[in-house]
This record gives structure tokens, C-alpha cells and sequence, in this order.
């Protein structure tokens, strides 16, 4: 079979559908030879013995991929999931996109791997039924076995893997309804839990090859600065050290016998830095600019009916969200091996495929001659959407024509990384003569990550935006607009990206707004959303019958309405993004004037939920992610150069610190649909909306403790 290049596999598949995937780019219907594996498409492989293995195309950093897509295959294939096996994919051309963000992994596998499933189910029926010389008919599959429905015969499908190898991959197969799932929508345990907890689980800090080297870099402390010259003579005595060299323009390797020798190396090393234009950039100048911007007229993003003819009570108010850092708990590291014309990579990334061609052109490879491993995350966040650290590998790698690991310490990741934007809001409404909203005006005024990263968009508008900014609310008129901004601190994508900052505004007021209005937040927001509308947003349609399930069935497992313990009170958000509809209600006191958490309550409609463990455990770590953000996180810049540098002024949230976090899902049918990112923009507008009712005075800006 010829060689099918990434993009032509997306736009066939596009064109072509999910079925693709199955019949046509992977070899199917050639003759295998005695004890050939069955492996009618990319994501299946049964052997003889009776392994049964799924290949992940989606990268594990703890949300559960290694599970919850296994489960989509093996309920379609009526697999014995204790035969379950994964296998992780590397970069590769078979699986469309292999991105992990976006909350997409679910969404955009469910029908390849149920089809995937369902077709080698299909030819495993087809083998028994020719084996056994009896029609298909009286054949079926059943708990990794095909039975006879007339006699006791029963074949495991290692059995049948051979002579189901040899026949053709069906293209149109018959999926199961929802209501004769056996395995999705059951609480199965994950199947990496025992790897992790025995230790056996392989993380990219982990990872080790023969004879390999370790190198620390050194950056330009300063935004967007040079090398301008160094003195390497100190750093070549600490012991280990094996090379010191320009790595490029802004920055020098260290490499060394180990990690701590780097270090040293690194640490005695002289440079001079060229800090070039943004030696004077300050977090006041940047916000400062972007409340001058709030002036500008915005690109549409949402519009009804016209605002500019509303008359009535006027409500004004404005929000600010500042610079944050994904602050994973493992910080960035990669492994790389240059062989002449070919290069090995092991990295813990969210882009393989990004990885595998930034590499080849770093370098000068062809992409094919790279390979990339995936290995797992110790937290990603959007952190490793960014492949930075895998380039530095295998470049110092080159260089020293070995294999060698590169580590960021915790303050590189920190001050050398990028960084969600910082955003300004202005809000607007007219209430009528009975309070409700007869008009609603929302100005997002932000720097643009893809447009940073040469990406900008069509007609000025982020693309993320359409997935991240809607607006789910009925209003007789409305208009949400963006006006882009520029800055030279390095954007990238952070966990719920746009939706957090969208979120914390627009909930925050329609808080304000149903106390000008002397309404119950609950009852404000159940009114916008009653009645049943199709609100088109970009290529989004979003209901408002879904979210004002989602809000009431939050409302009810929190009691909204019932009395609380003394000096406590609560706050409710709701929002939707990436498909998923999310609503949480947060319970607080008020402690020598700083908000106390003691209860979040999330509820979320995600359409057809595949484990409902996992679901759970995404829920809980977005909340505790988010309030994270909500509470402290706030990057800074001063003199060029980012402040904040570890745990100690960039802090994590201690144990004592965590909420009871309660997860609720509405039961649904419909496709399955992001979960990772939408249980953290509801939350810190439900925060400060409780910070509302205990204290009657307003939060406008993030982090709440500053």
C-alpha cells in the first residue's frame, strides 16, 4: 500500500467519513500467513494466543484515555474487557489528527472506534460462520467469543484471528444502540491505575536509553532576548560535563553525565544577554493597553436583534483575568537519539505529529525518518501542545551526535514557557421596566494565540473562540465582539483557554444583573434559559433546553433553596463550551476577609458518558485546577522578565484546602462531547458570586486573592 500523507488522510477522511479509516487506508483482504495477527484497521490487533489490543491515538496525561477509548472499541467488538490490552501510538498518518485538547478525544474517536470495533466483530462472525459451514445468521459475538445460536459451538476470537484475517473490511457496519451498551456507560476501573500505583508506569521524566547524556539550557531571562556572547571555561570544569555550546539565538546547552552536573554547569556558566526590545515590558503597561483597546469597535462574534435601539436601565461593568502558566506538575522533558539521517524521540506530548515535523525541520529530516514515542504526562494542561523541549532534544542531540534527555527545571517551565493571555471585559445590558435583559453587550478584548503562532483566522476572529466564547443565553438582542490585541509574552493554550476568562465575565454579570433586577441568581438564569431555543454560534448549536437541564439538576443536588449553615453562603455559574453544557453551585464562609470553600456541587451534559468514573474524577480535577486559577494564579511581568518561578509564588492548592466536590451527570443519549475543559469556567463566577452574597461587594478581577 502506498504511503498516505497526513493531510491527504484528513481531507479524504473529511470528505469521505469515519468509514475510511476503516476500509482503505490501512492493508485489509491480503493473505496472511498462518498465525498473522488480526488487524482489520489502525486501532485493532487480536493474535492467535486471544490478546486483544486497542491502540490509543490520544495521549494519557491522566484524564483517562487509556480506558474510556478502549471502551468505545471493545463495546462494538463485544470484547471480554478483562482481555483488554493498550497499546500507545506514536506519531503516524493513520489516525487523522492525533492532537489530545480541546476536550476532543472522545468526541472526535467515538464513531471511528465504534465502526472500528464493529467491523472486525462483523468479520469475526463471517470466519466462524465459514469455519463451521452454518449461515452468519445463526452466528453472533459475545464476550470476545463467536457462539453458534443452534449447537454448543463457541470460538474466541484468537481462534478465529487467522481466517478472519484474510477476509475483506466491511465499510458499512450496523453500531449498537445505546440501550444494549454492556460496557460504555459502566464504571470499569482504569486500566493504567495498576501501572501507576506499582510504579511500572513509564512518564517522560522516567525515561532512559543507554549512554545517555542530560542537558539543562540556558534562556534569556528576558522576553523575546539574545545570546550575546558567554564564557564557558567555568562550566567545563564541573565534573560530568561533556559539552557547552549555542544552541541558538537565545539560547546555550549544558550537557553533562547527569541531571545534577547540568545543573552545575549550567549555574557557573557566564552570559552576557542582548535583551533586546522588551526590556522595559510590564504586566501595568499591558493591561493598561488593553483598556484603551476596549474603546476600539470589535470584530462580531454573536449578534440578535439590534442593541443600539434598546432604551432603558443601563448596566455597566468590566472584568480583568490576568497572565497564567499551566504549571504542570512534571515539568517539560524530552529524549532524543540523531542517528545520521534519522531521529528517534521520547516525549511526553500532546502533538505527536507536531513534534515528530518541528523536529525534522529543526534539524533538516525528512518527517518520515522521525520517530516519535509518546510517553505518558504528568499534567499537560495545554502545556505540551507547545513541543519546544522536544525540539531543544533533538537538537542538542545532534550536536553532541548522541542520545541525551533535556529537562527544564520547574523555574524554566515557569518563566520560559507560554502563557494563557491576560484578557479585558466590557460588559453592558438595558434591563426592562421588570428587570430582565432586553439587550446584553459583551467586548472580549485579548491577544490571540493562534494568531501569535501564525494562525489568525478568518476575519479577525481567534478560531478558538468558536469553541470556546458562545453565548447560551435567550436574549431579545445581543452582541459579543473581540478586539484583538498584540503582545510579545508567548501565548499558548491553557486548560478551558477563552471559555475561563468568557465565563468569569459573563457570569459574574448576569450575577450583577439579577441583583440590580432584586432577583434570586437561580431563578434570573432558569428564566433566560426557558424557553426551548437552537442558539447558532459559528458552526455550534447550543440549546438552551440542555443547559437549563444541566443548571436545575445542579441546583437540586445542592439544595439551592434550602437554608445553609450559619455564615455560609452560596454562588451559581453556569456556561457552555466545547459541546458540554456545565453549571456548579459553590459553597463558602468568609475568613478574616478571604473566601473559604466547603462544598462545589458540578453538574455537567456531556451527551453519552463512556465511564462514569472517569467522568467523575475529570469533574473533581477540574475543580480543583480551576480554583487554583480562581484563587491564585497570576503571572507577571516585570523589566521583561517573568516574576514568578515556583510553588512558592505561584502556588498549587494544599490539602487542606480542597473542597467537597460533588459530580452529577445528566443521563443522555446524544454523541459523547468534551469533558476535560468545562467543569473550570463556571467556577470562579460561581465563587465570587457567593463572595457576593456573604460580603454584597463585587469581585471584577482574577486571582480573587490578587
Amino acid at each position: 500500500m502506498s504511503p498516505v500523507s497526513r493531510r491527504d488522510f484528513i481531507v479524504a477522511g473529511a470528505a469521505a467519513g469515519a468509514g475510511l479509516v476503516i476500509g482503505v487506508y490501512l492493508p485489509h483482504g491480503r493473505k496472511h500467513q498462518a498465525g498473522d495477527a488480526f488487524s482489520p484497521n489502525a486501532y485493532l490487533k487480536i493474535t492467535p494466543d486471544n490478546k486483544v489490543t486497542v491502540v490509543v491515538a490520544r495521549s494519557e496525561m491522566g484524564q483517562g484515555v487509556h480506558t474510556s477509548l478502549p471502551m468505545i472499541l471493545a463495546e462494538e467488538l463485544e470484547a471480554d474487557w478483562k482481555q483488554i490490552q493498550i497499546e500507545q501510538a506514536g506519531a503516524s498518518t493513520l489516525f487523522g489528527d492525533q492532537t489530545t485538547g480541546g476536550s476532543a478525544s472522545v468526541r472526535t474517536t467515538w464513531d471511528p472506534m465504534r465502526r472500528a470495533g464493529a467491523a472486525a466483530r462483523e468479520m469475526l462472525i463471517s470466519a466462524a460462520a465459514l469455519h463451521w459451514g452454518v449461515g452468519r445468521a445463526s452466528c453472533k459475538a459475545e464476550n470476545g467469543a463467536i457462539v453458534h445460536a443452534t449447537s454448543s459451538r463457541r470460538a474466541t476470537y484468537g481462534e478465529l484471528a487467522t481466517k478472519a484475517a484474510t477476509l475483506p473490511v466491511p465499510t458499512d457496519v450496523v453500531l449498537k444502540q445505546a440501550k444494549d451498551y454492556k460496557i460504555v456507560g459502566k464504571p470499569l476501573p482504569r486500566l493504567d491505575t495498576p501501572a501507576k500505583v506499582n510504579g511500572s508506569a513509564e512518564y517522560g521524566i522516567d525515561f532512559r536509553v543507554p549512554n545517555m547524556k542530560y542537558a539543562l539550557l540556558a534562556r534569556c531571562p528576558v522576553i523575546g532576548g539574545k545570546v550575546a556572547n558567554f564564557d564557558d571555561k567555568e562550566a567545563k570544569k564541573v565534573e560530568g560535563v561533556s559539552y557547552v555550546g549555542k544552541l541558538t539565538d537565545s539560547s546555550i546547552a549544558v550537557v553533562a553525565d547527569s541531571v545534577w552536573s547540568a545543573m552545575e554547569g549550567r549555574r557557573v556558566l557566564q552570559v552576557t544577554w542582548d535583551e533586546g526590545p522588551n526590556k522595559d515590558l510590564n504586566t501595568a503597561a499591558i493591561m493598561q493597553s488593553m483598556r484603551e483597546a476596549a474603546s476600539k469597535t470589535g470584530v462580531p462574534l454573536y449578534s440578535v436583534g439590534d442593541v443600539k435601539k434598546v432604551s432603558g436601565r443601563r448596566i455597566e461593568a468590566a472584568y480583568e483575568l490576568p497572565f497564567m502558566a499551566h504549571a504542570p506538575m512534571e515539568p517539560g522533558n524530552a529524549t532524543a537519539h540523531v542517528e545520521g539521517s534519522k531521529c528517534e524521540i521520547w516525549a511526553p506530548t500532546q502533538v505527536p505529529q507536531d513534534v515528530r515535523d518541528s523536529v525534522a525541520t529543526a534539524i533538516g529530516l525528512d518527517p518520515d525518518n522521525v520517530k516519535v514515542n509518546v510517553l505518558l504526562m504528568g499534567g499537560g494542561f495545554g502545556r505540551r501542545l507547545e513541543h519546544d523541549y522536544a525540539v531543544e532534544a533533538a537538537q542538542v542531540s545532534k550536536a553532541i551526535n548522541g542520545p541525551v534527555k533535556v529537562i527544564w527545571t520547574r523555574e524554566d517551565d515557569m518563566r520560559n514557557s507560554t502563557y494563557r493571555p491576560a484578557s479585558y471585559h466590557k460588559l453592558s445590558a438595558v434591563l426592562d421596566g421588570q428587570g430582565w435583559p432586553a439587550a446584553f453587550m459583551h467586548d472580549l478584548v485579548a491577544p490571540s494565540i493562534s494568531a501569535q503562532k501564525g494562525q489568525p483566522g478568518e476575519g479577525g476572529v481567534d478560531p478558538d473562540l468558536k469553541d470556546e466564547a458562545a453565548l447560551v443565553y435567550s436574549f431579545p438582542s445581543a452582541q459579543l465582539r473581540y478586539i484583538q490585541t498584540e503582545t510579545p509574552v508567548p501565548l499558548g493554550w491553557m486548560r478551558s483557554v477563552y471559555a475561563l476568562q468568557v465565563a468569569f465575565a459573563n457570569e459574574c454579570f448576569i450575577d450583577e444583573l439579577a441583583a440590580a433586577a432584586g432577583k434570586d441568581p437561580l431563578a434570573y438564569r432558569m428564566h433566560l434559559l426557558a424557553k426551548d431555543e437552537d442558539i447558532k454560534y459559528f458552526d455550534a448549536t447550543w440549546r438552551t433546553a440542555r443547559m437549563r437541564g444541566v443548571l436545575q439538576m445542579a441546583a437540586d443536588k445542592a439544595g439551592w433553596d434550602k437554608p445553609l449553615p450559619a455564615g455560609h453562603y452560596h454562588g451559581i455559574a453556569c456556561f457552555g463550551c466545547f459541546s458540554t453544557y456545565a453549571a456548579q453551585i459553590v459553597e463558602l464562609s468568609m475568613e478574616q476577609g478571604q473566601p473559604r470553600i466547603h462544598r462545589v456541587v458540578a453538574a455537567v451534559d456531556c451527551g453519552q458518558v463512556i465511564n462514569p468514573n472517569i467522568l467523575q474524577q475529570q469533574i473533581q480535577g477540574g475543580v480543583i485546577y480551576g480554583l487554583a486559577n480562581a484563587l491564585r494564579a497570576k503571572i507577571t511581568i516585570e523589566k521583561g522578565r517573568v516574576v514568578q518561578g515556583n510553588f512558592d509564588d505561584y502556588a498549587p492548592l494544599r490539602m487542606n484546602e480542597i473542597p467537597v466536590v460533588e459530580a452529577y451527570f445528566v443521563e443522555s443519549t446524544e454523541a459523547p462531547s468534551g469533558v476535560g475543559e468545562p467543569p473550570l469556567p463556571p467556577l470562579a463566577p460561581a465563587i465570587c458570586n457567593a463572595m457576593y452574597a456573604a460580603t454584597k461587594k463585587r469581585v471584577r478581577a482574577l486571582p480573587i486573592l490578587g
